[in-house]
């Protein structure tokens, strides 16, 4: 329950703050006041275990030592010259190419996710072939909140349509197929028709999208999806533009998702995952994209805070842990112990619909009952606030949870926030 003092304090902000804040903080009334590793502390004293890891930014967990030692350190000489060259970024784009597929060699450093995402954005848009003036995207995928990235999914807000020059393609959402098929007599007729209306058109420029999609509830594709699409891509011109904003930095167990699914893209964008939390965004491509000369002239990749000196100095630190710890490999043997012990939630829970993810990204999803799949967005809200109370915290939206741990939990950890979700559930759905 939420204490006094943080009541007190929510009370103080409510007369000021705008409503509209994520449906997790709204529901779950807390005042978080610390964080280290796994554990978040609130302003009443109680502690929780992170696995939503702040916004699935925490790879490394809540104040990982050697990136508060970078941030202090570089905070004591200098914080922003604009995009000038600093001592550090050298060495950080170097990092990058080691880390990142051998195609993706070329970066422009930014702040958010929406902002490198509406820049991959340009860079479509300054090398298209003529008549190549159309994008296509993904039903049920998310890029961000600014315009250009709403027009993509055709996201309206109010009254206001700004549905965009986007083509929408169908997401492999098994679990509620849109086609009303089933796997595996399907065929993958989704695969088929993002070829046929988008990969396959000749004045499609690129396909945006996300190799796991995120927001929309961890929606896995299976086996020869994304293959089918992505070498449809490469056979006729179009290019891959993967957001891995929340995917990028080894979420998944290898650093792109897309390397589990054979896609090579031409540009990626990457952002939660990449500096502990603090604002930093990368967009990665292939040379001859990055470098065109209608894309990059003076001021293309420029922004007030993009590459600014923290920044540089949080993703360096946490990269280079992630690289020198070998976090990936990590990711996957934690990932596969939750797999095992939320698959086995399926058999207690009636509601408990579907259980999806790969390495430490997964997402469940709750329902009135298992016939009609109806989405029950009141038990995920009860599920989540128990386990909240409970000492837990999980990601909320809508009907679906989602659970990203730190990488650097350990086993025991791990389990027993599993456990406090166990409980969780059979209080609410029992």
């Amino acid at each position: 329950m939420t204490g006094r003092h943080q009541l007190e304090r929510l009370e103080r902000e409510a007369g000021h703050l705008a409503p509209g804040a994520s449906e997790e903080a709204a529901v779950g009334r807390r005042v978080f006041a610390e964080g280290r590793g796994p554990v978040l502390t609130d302003l009443d004293g109680n502690q929780y275990l992170d696995f939503a890891a702040g916004t699935l930014t925490q790879s490394l967990g809540h104040g990982h030592p050697e990136v508060v030692e970078a941030l202090t350190a570089q905070a004591r000489r200098l914080w922003n010259v604009h995009d000038s060259a600093t001592p550090d970024r050298a060495a950080l784009l170097e990092l990058l190419a080691r880390l990142l597929p051998e195609q993706l060699d070329t970066y422009a450093l930014f702040s958010t996710g929406a902002e490198v995402v509406e820049a991959a954005l340009r860079v479509v848009q300054a090398t298209a072939e003529p008549g190549r003036n159309r994008i296509g995207a993904m039903r049920g995928g998310f890029h961000g909140k600014t315009t250009g990235a709403r027009m993509l999914v055709h996201w309206d807000v109010g009254h206001q349509s700004f549905a965009g020059n986007s083509v929408l393609g169908y997401s492999a959402y098994c679990y509620r197929c849109p086609l009303e098929l089933t796997r595996p007599t399907c065929g993958l007729r989704c695969a088929s028709l993002v070829r046929r209306h988008i990969t396959d058109k000749p004045n499609i420029s690129a396909l945006v999208f996300e190799p796991v999609l995120g927001a929309a509830g961890v929606i896995v594709p299976p086996p020869g999806y994304w293959e089918q699409i992505a070498d449809a891509c490469h056979a006729n011109g179009v290019l891959l533009v993967a957001d891995e904003v929340l995917t990028g930095g080894g979420r998944t167990g290898t650093f792109l998702a897309s390397e589990q699914f054979g896609i090579a893209p031409d540009l990626a964008t990457l952002s939660k995952g990449l500096a502990s939390g603090f604002p930093f965004a990368v967009l990665a491509g292939r040379a001859d994209l990055l470098r065109h000369p209608a894309a990059s002239e003076s001021g293309a990749y420029a922004s007030t805070y993009a590459g600014n000196p923290l920044g540089i100095a949080a993703a360096r630190a946490t990269l280079e842990v992630i690289e020198r710890d070998r976090l990936l490999e990590r990711v996957r043997v934690l990932g596969e112990l939750l797999h095992d012990r939320l698959s086995a939630l399926t058999a207690r829970f009636d509601n408990l619909g579907d259980v999806r993810g790969l390495g430490l990204l997964y997402g469940l999803e709750f329902v009135t009952d298992r016939q009609s799949r109806t989405p029950a967005p009141h038990l995920a809200r009860a599920v989540y606030a128990t386990a909240l109370d409970l000492g837990l915290r999980v990601a909320l939206g809508g009907h679906i949870l989602r659970l990203a741990p730190p990488f650097t939990i350990d086993e025991p950890l791990l389990d027993e926030g599993v456990t406090l979700l166990e409980e969780a559930m059979e209080r609410v759905l029992t």
